[in-house]
């Protein structure tokens, strides 16, 4: 498989050493209902994936707690062996259980479980990019981060893992992450109405890290607003379309992941994000959040 669509909206942006397109992919909704159990059509979940790559997304988001090992073993069979474009992030730090919750899994031995777990899904020597899962499902918590973070650092040193990152965390668990060791990225919820971590964007947009909003579309209560509604119409397109074209208007180090399971959806995202919004579009968006 090959590119054939090299100009994706936002264009690319280098997370620590390999150059990504700004507009990636989230697979979370290849696995089934709540994220749970198998999808529904095994053969469209590929399809979803192949097309990514051959319209040219370099990033896609996954992790073992998806399914769990559900959406790690599809990626691994429509794309394996991999392009060598193509950049795999990862997340530990939670497991599933039996009722579909999202417990928290971060003691070192849970830690080096999960790796060796991703590894053997994504048929993989070596990570390309792994994300600590901090706080709960409710959100982040501030707590101390060393000893997890300090597990993936000896696994990075180990050689099983290329670049790190931090997810649902606070300012500060940034911080404290990067007192540790270096990261390339921080995933965290964050949309046109969620918009807690301004501060934290432009802070880590002049250190060169990325910034990778889970929910960009708000997850499962989308973004609703009449502003946003209102942008929409007059611009002809719809609010998916103005919610992920803003983010990418909103930093250069903002990095998308929306999902889906469907193809034609995909294509309907990627055109959405190079919609075209004026000076005065963004005023309007940016008063959502109040």
């Amino acid at each position: 498989m090959s590119a054939t669509t090299p100009d994706l909206p936002g264009g690319t942006w280098t997370l620590g050493d390999t150059t990504v397109t700004r507009f990636g992919y989230g697979a979370m909704q290849l696995a089934g209902p709540w994220v749970m159990g198998p999808p529904k059509d095994h053969d469209a979940a590929l399809a979803v994936l192949r097309e990514a790559v051959d319209l040219g997304i370099t990033h896609i988001d996954t992790a073992e707690a998806y399914g769990p090992r559900v959406v790690n073993e599809l990626i691994r069979e429509a794309l394996h062996p991999y392009p060598e474009d193509l950049l795999i992030a990862t997340k530990v730090g939670g497991r599933r259980d039996a009722e579909g919750g999202w417990p928290t899994a971060r003691q070192p031995d849970e830690l080096r479980q999960q790796i060796a777990d991703n590894l053997e899904t994504l048929g993989v020597d070596v990570l390309d990019l792994v994300h600590l899962r901090l706080g709960n499902a409710q959100g982040p918590v501030p707590e101390p981060i060393g000893a997890a973070f300090e597990t993936l650092v000896d696994l990075q040193q180990q050689g099983v893992i290329r670049h790190l990152g931090v997810s649902n965390a606070t300012g500060e668990q940034v911080a404290q992450a990067q007192r540790i060791a270096p990261i390339v990225s921080v995933q965290n919820m964050y949309n046109l109405a969620v918009r807690h971590d301004d501060a934290l964007i432009d802070r880590l947009a002049a250190e060169g890290v990325a910034y990778v909003p889970f929910f960009p579309l708000g997850g499962f209560s989308p973004v609703q607003s009449d502003t946003l509604t209102a942008v929409a119409t007059r611009l002809g397109s719809t609010p998916i379309s103005v919610a992920l074209a803003w983010l990418l208007r909103r930093s250069p180090n903002i990095l998308l992941i929306a999902g889906t399971s469907s193809v034609a959806h995909l294509r309907e995202n990627i055109a959405g994000a190079g919609l075209e919004l004026s000076a005065a579009d963004l005023d309007e968006l940016h008063k959502i959040a109040g």
